[in-house]
């Protein structure tokens, strides 16, 4: 059984106020309002961002090495695919061309992003993934350098609900083992309740 394509872009960045040094990197769909909001270390961000804002640093970062490497040795990036989502983490691949053989390469979806910028291709994701993960996202309450916050899910249980006895010391101390542990949807989950708690 085939599964539906759904191709997205890169919506932003936005510094994660609960978590130092972390990034909130958020993907949307084409044609569509979901998002994928995924918790990203500083490095990778820094990655992107440089790219998003047309920057050229004067020694290559890992990715543009990356992308140097792969031009040296005839290697090309046709897309990237954000193929899974298991116990809250995103897996994703790199399908790359050489001489007219595709190859998959496994990575992870903050690098993956960072090298689409570098090659110019386009990212994708599959319908069931953006049902689990996707989120709709008020961009009419973002403020400028804000964080960015889901006003709806997707999901049928609320968030806060199992969070609810938790202190915010708790939630953030969660938080921090998720990141570790690069459970990105357990992550911005955890980040969006201890932003619904501090705005009150």
């Amino acid at each position: 059984m085939s599964r539906k394509k759904i191709k997205l872009n890169i919506l932003g960045l936005s510094y994660s106020q609960t978590q130092s040094g972390a990034y909130a990197l958020v993907l949307a769909e084409e044609d569509g309002e979901r998002r994928i909001p995924i918790i990203i270390g500083g490095v990778e961000a820094q990655s992107i961002a440089i790219k998003l804002e047309g920057l050229e640093p004067p020694r290559p970062l890992t990715h543009d090495l990356f992308l140097n490497f792969s031009k040296a040795f005839n290697i090309d990036v046709d897309e990237v695919v954000v193929y899974k989502l298991e116990e809250g983490i995103f897996y994703s691949e790199l399908v790359c061309r050489r001489n007219n053989e595709l190859l998959h390469i496994d990575s992870r979806t903050s690098d993956a992003v960072a090298l689409a910028l570098r090659f110019g291709c386009p990212i994708y994701t599959y319908e069931d993934i953006m049902e689990k993960a996707g989120i709709v996202l008020d961009f009419d309450k973002k403020e400028e350098g804000g964080p960015i916050s889901p006003v709806d899910r997707t999901e049928d249980e609320p968030v806060s609900s199992q969070y609810r006895s938790k202190t915010i010391g708790e939630l953030q101390k969660l938080l921090d083992e998720a990141i570790m542990a690069e459970d990105y949807e357990k992550a911005s989950k955890l980040r969006d309740e201890i932003n619904r708690r501090e705005q009150k």
